[in-house]
C-alpha cells in the first residue's frame, strides 16, 4: 500500500534525479534540480501528466523525504536511493507523509491559526479512537471526541470560560472583572466541524483513512501507522534510566554506566520521543564535543537509529574527529560483521581511533582498562605504536600517554611512554 500510494511521488523524484541531476545531458542551465514552471511543464511532457499532477506528486515527494529541497535546489533523499531494496525506507517515507498530513491539503479559510493548531494537536486522539474502533466511525462521534479534546487542551492552558457564578468578591474582584468574557468564550464557540472535515480529507489524501457517507475508517496502512505511534509512546514511557527528556549529551552521560542492552533501551526511548532528524543532529553535536566517551556512545545510539541516519553520518566523513566512527557505522550499516568492520579504516584512522578510545578510558575508566587497551593496539611493538600515535596528531595524545605511563606496571615501558609524551608536548624528537 505504501509503495502504491507513493508511486507518483517516486516517479517524479526519479525523473528529476535523472533529468536534472548533476552531469546529466538534460540538466538545467544552473545545474540545479529546481521545479520551476518550465521544469514542471517539461516533467509533464516527459511523463505524460498534467502540470498540476506533477506539482502534487512533487509536494508528496518532499513530504515523504524522497527529495530534499535546499533553497532553490533539490537532491534525492536516501529513501529514494533505497526504495527498491529496503521496505523499511518505503514505510518510513509513508510515515513521514502521514506525520505531515496537515500540509497535504490547504486548510479551510476563515479560521484562526490557533484553532487550526488545536485541531492538529487533537487529531492523534481521534486517530487512536479510530484505530481502537477497528471499523467505520460516524463523523458526529468523531466531532464529539474532537470537541472534548480541544476543550482539554484549552483547559491545560488555563483558557477557562469566564463564569460570573465564580466571580470573586473582595479586594481581587476588580482583577477578575478585567478578564474579557467575550474573549475567553469566543474560542469555545469556534466551529470545529469544518476543521474536522479538512483534517479527515487531508488524512484520506495521504492514504491513512477512507472518508465518505458521514463516516471515517482507517486503512490497514493508517491503522498500522497509528499502532506504531502508540508503541513509540509506550517505549518512551518505559525509559529505564529516566533520561528521555534530557539533551543528547546528558542522556549519553546517563547511559555511560548502563549495560549495553539497557543503554540501547534508553536510546530507543529517547529517540521515540523526538523527530529522527533533530535527534540525529543532536547526537552528532554531542559526538563533536571534547569527551571521547560521548563520541563512542553517540554512534552507538546512531546504530539504533539505523538507515535514516545514513545521510548525516556520511556528511561527517570529512571531519577527522568523527571519520573513523562514521566509517565503522557505515560499514556495519552496509552489512559488514562488526568484528570485521575495522578493516575499512586506514592504519592512521585506526590509530586515531585507538587514541580517542584511550582518552575515553583515561577519563572514565580504570588503570587496568588502559593497560588492556595498550595490549589491543594494532602495532606489534610499543615503539611502533608510539611513533604512529605521535604521527596522527590527536589533540589528546599527551594526556593519553601520561595516563598510560602512570597506569602501566612496567617501569621501563612507562619511562618510554613518558618520554614520548614529553616529546609530543615540546614538539621535539
Amino acid at each position: 500500500m505504501a509503495r502504491s500510494g507513493l508511486a507518483g511521488a517516486v516517479r517524479v523524484a526519479r525523473w528529476a534525479d535523472a533529468a536534472l541531476g548533476p552531469g546529466s545531458d538534460r540538466a538545467t542551465a544552473d545545474g540545479k534540480a529546481t521545479l520551476s514552471a518550465s521544469t514542471a511543464e517539461r516533467a509533464a511532457a516527459d511523463l505524460g501528466l498534467t502540470t498540476a499532477r506533477i506539482r502534487a506528486d512533487w509536494d508528496t515527494a518532499r513530504l515523504a523525504g524522497l527529495v530534499e529541497v535546499h533553497g532553490d535546489s533539490a537532491r534525492p533523499g536516501w529513501r529514494l536511493r533505497a526504495w527498491d531494496r529496503d521496505d523499511s525506507a518505503v514505510l518510513r517515507g509513508w510515515v513521514a507523509l502521514f506525520d505531515a498530513w496537515s500540509l497535504a491539503c490547504p486548510e479551510p479559510e476563515g479560521h484562526e491559526a490557533a484553532a487550526v493548531a488545536e485541531v492538529v494537536s487533537a487529531m492523534p486522539q481521534v486517530l487512536s479512537f479510530l484505530q481502537l474502533s477497528a471499523g467505520p466511525v460516524p463523523v458526529e462521534q468523531l466531532l464529539d471526541l474532537l470537541q472534548q479534546r480541544v476543550t482539554e487542551l484549552r483547559t491545560e492552558r488555563c483558557e477557562v470560560p469566564y463564569d460570573r457564578r465564580l466571580e470573586p468578591t473582595g479586594p481581587v474582584a476588580p482583577v477578575a472583572a478585567a478578564v474579557p468574557a467575550a474573549e475567553s468564550a469566543g474560542a469555545d464557540d469556534a466551529p470545529l466541524a469544518p476543521l474536522l472535515d479538512w483534517a479527515l480529507r487531508a488524512l484520506a489524501s495521504v492514504g491513512a483513512l477512507t472518508y465518505g457517507d458521514g463516516q471515517a475508517t482507517l486503512t490497514p496502512l493508517g491503522s498500522w501507522a497509528v499502532w506504531v505511534k502508540l508503541e513509540q509512546i509506550c517505549v518512551a514511557a518505559q525509559s529505564p534510566a529516566g533520561n528521555i527528556e534530557q539533551a543528547a549529551e546528558d542522556m549519553l552521560r546517563g547511559c555511560a554506566q548502563l549495560r549495553p542492552n539497557a543503554a540501547r533501551a534508553e536510546y530507543r526511548a529517547w529517540l521515540a520521543a523526538r523527530p529522527v532528524g533533530s535527534a540525529v543532529t543532536e547526537l552528532l553535536g554531542a559526538a563533536r564535543g571534547e569527551d571521547a566517551l560521548l563520541r563512542g556512545l553517540a554512534f552507538e545510539a546512531l546504530r539504533v537509529v539505523g538507515a535514516p541516519a545514513e545521510p548525516d553520518v556520511r556528511a561527517v566523513l570529512d571531519e577527522p574527529a568523527l571519520r573513523p566512527y562514521a566509517l565503522l557505522w557505515l560499514a556495519e550499516h552496509d552489512g559488514a560483521d562488526p568484528e570485521d568492520a575495522h578493516e575499512v579504516l586506514t592504519r592512521e584512522e585506526a590509530t586515531w581511533l585507538w587514541v580517542d578510545t584511550a582518552a575515553a578510558v583515561a577519563d572514565h575508566g580504570e588503570a587496568a582498562m588502559l593497560v588492556r587497551h595498550l595490549e589491543a593496539a594494532l602495532q606489534p611493538t610499543v615503539p611502533a605504536l608510539l611513533a604512529e600515535v605521535r604521527a596522527v596528531g590527536h589533540p589528546r595524545t599527551v594526556q593519553v600517554l601520561v595516563a598510560l605511563a602512570a597506569a602501566h606496571p612496567d617501569p621501563a615501558l612507562a619511562k618510554a611512554v613518558r618520554r614520548a609524551a614529553f616529546q609530543v608536548h615540546t614538539g621535539g624528537d
